[in-house]
């Protein structure tokens, strides 16, 4: 059975997850990350050297990075449902995995380890409200691409870009700062919520 290590709390972990899910596709998870279980040790960098959650096994094939992963599961056992029938809207749909892994989540991570995870080091009011500023900023540009008024990210069909998207607008949303109205993006999260694969991994627990 396939297998994916990492945890629950990881947004690139529930990516993963959340295509299984969506796809119906039985899967078995394995606790790995800090600070359940240090990947930096030798069985883990055996399959992953980077030591990053998740990995993907199943039988002798072992997959890391996500979107890597999101699109073999999409491929291998969704025969591809999870991206559209044409090659320039499955080229929009990797554009905004790609901007939500590298734009979007460049400035997450000072809110969520000063906010929610209360990490040492992590409590520079200043460095905050910049990581806080720069986030909204990418927000923004989501905000205004979601305000044109599609029921998803790309196209007419439900794609990896509403994972990933919808994900990280979940992390957005799950911190408690004081957030810029975003309507649009708002109005499509609650949509992507009463999805019955989404539910568990929007939980208000994981941000």
């Amino acid at each position: 059975m396939l297998k994916i290590l990492g945890r629950v709390t990881s947004i690139n972990v529930r990516k993963a997850l959340w295509a299984l899910d969506e796809l119906g596709v039985p899967y078995e998870r394995e606790d790995w990350g800090q600070p359940l279980r240090d990947p930096r040790v030798p069985e883990f960098l055996a399959l992953n050297p980077n030591g990053q959650v998740p990995v993907l096994i199943e039988d002798d094939f072992v997959l890391w990075e996500s979107i890597a992963i999101m699109g073999y599961i999409n491929q291998a056992h969704g025969k591809g449902a999870l991206l559209p029938e044409t090659a320039r809207e499955q080229a929009l749909v990797m554009q905004w995995v790609e901007w939500q892994n590298t734009e979007l989540g460049a400035h997450w991570g000072y809110p969520l380890r000063a906010i929610i995870r209360k990490e040492p080091g992590y409590d520079n009011a200043d460095a905050l409200a910049k990581s806080i500023a720069l986030w909204a900023g990418k927000m923004a540009i989501i905000e205004a691409h979601l305000a044109k008024g599609g029921a998803f990210v790309v196209g007419e069909c439900f794609s990896l870009a509403d994972i990933a998207i919808t994900l990280g607008l979940h992390r957005w949303f799950a911190i408690p700062f004081e957030h810029a109205p975003m309507p649009a993006a708002q109005a499509y999260y609650e949509r992507m919520m009463e999805r019955p694969a989404a539910k568990a991994w929007l939980a208000p627990q994981t941000p």
